[in-house]
Parts: C-alpha cells; sequence; structure tokens
C-alpha cells in the first residue's frame, strides 16, 4: 500500500522559501571553495615537484604544499567527504608533504 500526499501539501513541498535558497547558496559556495582548494593543492604540489634543489627552499614548498593539502582536506570535510585515500592518490601526494599536514 503506497500514499500520496494530497496535491495541495505536494506543491507547498516544492516552494522555493528563504531557507531553502540559503541552502543552495551555501552549497554553491562549498562547492566552489573546494574547487579553489583543489586548484592551490595543484599548484603547490606543482612547484615542488619542479624544484629541483635541497635545503630551506624545498623545506619551505614543502611546508607550503603541506599547507595548501590540509586546507583541502579541511574544506573536503566541511563538505561531509571524510576519506582522503582517493584524493591522496590523485594527486599523488607526496609522503613528505603528507608527514607535514597540519604541522606548522
Amino acid at each position: 500500500m503506497s500514499l500520496r500526499l494530497p496535491q495541495s501539501l505536494a506543491t507547498e513541498l516544492n516552494a522555493e522559501t528563504g531557507a531553502s535558497v540559503l541552502d543552495a547558496e551555501i552549497l554553491a559556495e562549498k562547492a566552489a571553495a573546494l574547487g579553489r582548494a583543489g586548484r592551490l593543492v595543484e599548484r603547490r604540489l606543482r612547484e615542488l615537484a619542479a624544484f629541483a634543489g635541497a635545503g630551506q627552499e624545498r623545506a619551505r614548498l614543502v611546508q607550503s604544499a603541506a599547507d595548501a593539502v590540509h586546507g583541502y582536506l579541511v574544506q573536503r570535510e566541511l563538505c561531509g567527504l571524510m576519506r582522503h585515500d582517493d584524493v591522496i592518490d590523485h594527486y599523488a601526494i607526496p609522503r613528505e608533504v603528507l608527514a607535514r599536514v597540519g604541522s606548522r
């Protein structure tokens, strides 16, 4: 047996409210922020991969990449995405960067 809402109630459920519009804006901003954070991770990892030297400059690049990765992972969690294994594989995040994620 299935139940169906009366037509007068069904149309009210689809109506846009201030809250639903705000929720849509929040979701759009979360998605945009996640995209920006992902592009920053890509850029920082490219900079690190392009650097051939060692020393202080490399340490700075590793920390910069770690900060970008940390921000990206936090943004993913804010979007409800808790598993990060696929992201680590997708971006091929080096172990030296992962070891410093979250450290300051």
